[in-house]
């Protein structure tokens, strides 16, 4: 009873250790860490913190370059070193095996890079290439990268976890130094466009209006005009001696202009309606004293008789 209990506990503690091994199925510092030739790059996956997301994957591909071509990554600026080395990381599984049976010359392979949401211009994906005498080529898909880095051996292998191949060169996309700076160019607003408005005059004084104001009071000057001559043609029909003296009786027709002369004169020469309204003003008082001489020839052709 005893030696049956103590082989359940074993077959227990199997389980379980084989349950924490699956939990952790690979770990890439560790693969990388046993290789001298590797440590420049192990060293930059932990440093920009991809060794941790790496290790958090279910299945992927690792391209490691030595230490002669880590150099290609190492002298990047620090933010796009991250970018890069998360372009040497794929999304799926792919040993030696696996590539040689590829039915297509050439596919396309998703890698970390794409999964971050900076990747432009198909960066976070990769040309792997088959050429006619079985050597395999990397590069970048970006349009016009070169398709150069070729896959030298197979590191280690955890079948389907994990694969770290060796290429031989470190694979940049051209573009992928510009990324932020696209981004932020485009996520910038533009700038407002203003048009300066041009102040509008005020409108000059029109030269009729001006006049039209000013011969308001020549028009009250030239009121009285009618009523001083109506009086001093009234005053021949009131006092009939200096009536039947011809000539005086002349007098109011030949001093009627004289009268409306001031009036005529101060009137300006291009004021068309004043211009006009004199006339009426002498003609209708020439037409009183016409009427005055007829009553006065009368009267003396009548005392003649």
């Amino acid at each position: 009873m005893a030696r049956k209990d103590t082989t359940s506990a074993v077959v227990l503690l199997g389980i379980i250790a084989l349950l924490a091994s699956s939990a952790a199925a690979f770990n890439i510092t560790r693969i990388l860490g046993e290789l001298s030739d590797f440590s420049t790059f192990n060293n930059l996956l932990m440093q920009k913190k991809l060794a941790d997301e790496i290790n958090r994957r279910q299945t992927i591909t690792v391209l490691a370059v030595d230490n002669g071509a880590a150099g290609g990554i190492s002298s990047l600026p620090s933010d796009v070193q991250r970018k890069v080395l998360s372009v040497h990381v794929v999304l799926d599984y792919y040993d030696t095996k696996k590539l040689n049976a590829m039915k297509n010359h050439s596919t396309r392979l998703t890698t970390l890079f794409q999964s971050s949401g900076q990747a432009t211009n198909h960066m976070g994906f990769l040309n792997c290439t088959k050429h006619s005498d079985g050597t395999m080529v990397f590069g970048s898909a970006e349009p016009g990268a070169p398709v150069t880095s070729q896959l030298v051996k197979l590191i280690a292998s955890r079948p389907y976890n994990i694969s770290v191949l060796q290429v031989s060169s470190a694979i940049v996309p051209p573009s992928i130094g510009t990324t932020n700076a696209n981004n932020s160019k485009a996520d910038a607003p533009l700038p407002a466009l203003t048009k300066a408005k041009t102040p509008i005059s005020a409108p000059a004084p029109s030269a009729s209006k001006g006049k039209k104001g000013a011969s308001s009071p020549k028009q009250d000057v030239r009121a009285p005009g009618p009523s001083n001559n109506d009086a001093s043609a009234d005053t021949p029909s009131d006092t009939p001696g200096p009536l039947a003296d011809g000539p005086t009786a002349d007098g109011p027709s030949t001093n009627g202009p004289t009268a409306d002369g001031p009036t005529e004169a101060d009137a300006p020469a291009d004021d068309k309606s004043d211009a006009a309204d004199a006339p009426k003003g002498s003609a209708g008082n020439r037409a009183v004293a016409g009427v005055g001489l007829g009553i006065v020839a009368l009267l003396v052709i009548t005392f003649s008789f």
